[in-house]
């Protein structure tokens, strides 16, 4: 199974792709929107759509949100998350979310480890050397790795 893992962001989103059986990397990377106004919405759907296309996922995993102090910056991630999820739907294909907890636990044993440590343990899981770029990829990574471990161990207790 080839699984897409998304770190949602404003204007920085990372992905992760993999395939499942061994942990295996595909690809990883960052979409940049540097719109500011709304039409950073219909880009995002637009570069979604692309990435999804081309790729061509099984699954999809994306991170839930999570409490944060600023306001405004919550509701934009919200509505970027939604648009993810909408393009990811729309092609049939299924997502399941995990949080943040959840996200460090399955990779690094710790649900509050740092973004450091969940970067290493990525990297060895996936015999990456140097995982180049923003930590929002890693984290896609660390999400996609994540919907490999449940959806795995949900297969197994299916019988």
């Amino acid at each position: 199974m080839k699984i897409l893992g998304i770190d949602p962001g404003t204007s920085r989103i990372g992905f992760g792709f993999i395939s499942d059986q061994p942990l295996t990397l595909i690809t990883y990377g960052t979409i940049e929107i540097k719109e500011k106004s709304n039409k950073k919405f219909l880009l995002l759907s637009e570069r979604m759509d692309e990435l999804i296309e081309e790729l061509r996922p099984n699954a999809a995993a994306i991170e839930k949100i999570y409490f944060v102090k600023n306001q405004k910056t919550a509701i934009e991630v919200a509505q970027a998350r939604g648009i993810i999820m909408l393009s990811i739907l729309k092609k049939g294909i299924p997502v399941s979310e995990y949080g943040p907890q959840e996200i460090k636990r399955s990779v690094t044993n710790y649900g509050l480890a740092d973004k450091k440590s969940v970067a290493k343990l990525v990297g060895k899981l996936l015999n990456i050397n140097d995982l180049k770029g923003y930590d929002d990829a890693s984290d896609a990574l660390a999400i996609a790795i994540t919907a490999a471990n449940l959806l795995r161990y949900e297969k197994l207790n299916r019988g």
